[in-house]
């Protein structure tokens, strides 16, 4: 795994854009329904995605692999998880959803353990992802309120899920899908989530409720062509090129860039909790990633 300059700023701008979407998401649900919302988000994605490769010639492979991982990334990759999200939000706040999210690398590390032979889970990596994980509560400890009603519990379940549905199809295309082009990749899958979104709002949703305002349109071109293509597509070739753990970290990363941004925009406080939460987030990646350090500087 080699570490390249072009390899970090990939990384960076993922947790930057993915870390806005959050605040993009949460202006663009007052305008919008949940699987509306979502429908039209990867129907831009999608769209564009189309025009890229034929425009660019870009190979879009057949083979009975590359057919497998295109249904299964529709379905496992963002149909399923992401509408267990959105569903799962109506009943649970943010910060509840972001701390069961946090689960996504040690599913993802259990996973890998089993599944690629280069990726075994050690000591160290189990201690780093857990001091990020604390992070991750200790940042959203103020707001992790639990009623524990059946539409709350159902919640919670639902954005468990997403994590664990999550982590088997990642594994799946970091072992399987190295010959598939990263944006082509995701033409498919995201087709087959924009018409499963659109078709489950007007049978589930109120679509009389939905407005096509400023707010509402906005939010879905910005989560379609950065929330979705730019982002989906670096997150794809940056997975040919270091390891599945690092890439799952990113869930730890994102709620610290929703907070900051949440305060510039919505003026919220950043707290004390919020600063020491953050340090042992950071701390937990550099825990993780501690032997590949060490083993850098040794060649």
């Amino acid at each position: 795994m080699k570490i390249t300059p072009s390899v970090v700023l990939s990384y960076v701008a993922i947790c930057l854009i993915w870390g806005s979407t959050w605040l993009v998401i949460k202006i663009g649900m007052e305008s919008l329904t949940p699987f509306m919302s979502a429908g039209l988000r990867f129907l831009v994605a999608s769209t564009v995605i189309y025009a890229v490769v034929k425009i660019r010639n870009i190979p879009f492979s057949r083979d009975k692999v590359a057919i497998k991982i295109y249904w299964v990334m529709g379905f496992f990759s963002f149909l399923v998880p992401f509408g267990l999200v959105y569903w799962g939000e109506q009943y649970i706040n943010s910060g509840l959803a972001s701390v069961l999210f946090a689960i996504y690398p040690f599913c993802v590390a259990i996973v890998a353990h089993f599944s690629l032979q280069d990726e075994r889970f050690s000591r160290m990596k189990l201690i780093g992802m857990i001091t990020g994980f604390l992070g991750i509560v200790v940042i959203f400890s103020d707001s992790l309120k639990i009623d524990l009603n059946f539409y709350e519990v159902a919640g919670m379940a639902a954005v468990l899920g997403s994590a664990v549905v999550q982590s088997f199809v990642v594994v799946l295309i970091k072992k399987e899908g190295s010959h598939l082009h990263p944006l082509s990749m995701n033409l498919v899958p995201m087709a087959v989530a924009s018409a499963g979104f659109i078709i489950s709002s007007f049978l589930f949703e109120d679509v009389s409720k939905n407005i096509f305002d400023l707010a509402g349109i906005g939010s879905v071109i910005f989560l379609g062509i950065f929330g979705s293509i730019v982002t989906f597509t670096i997150y794809y070739w940056l997975l040919k090129k270091v390891s599945v753990l690092l890439m799952s970290l990113i869930a730890f990363i994102t709620p610290i860039i929703a907070l900051i941004l949440g305060g510039l925009v919505y003026g919220e406080k950043l707290t004390f909790n919020h600063l020491m939460g953050s340090v042992l987030v950071l701390a937990g990646l550099l825990l993780s990633q501690s032997e590949l350090i060490r083993k850098r500087k040794l060649t």
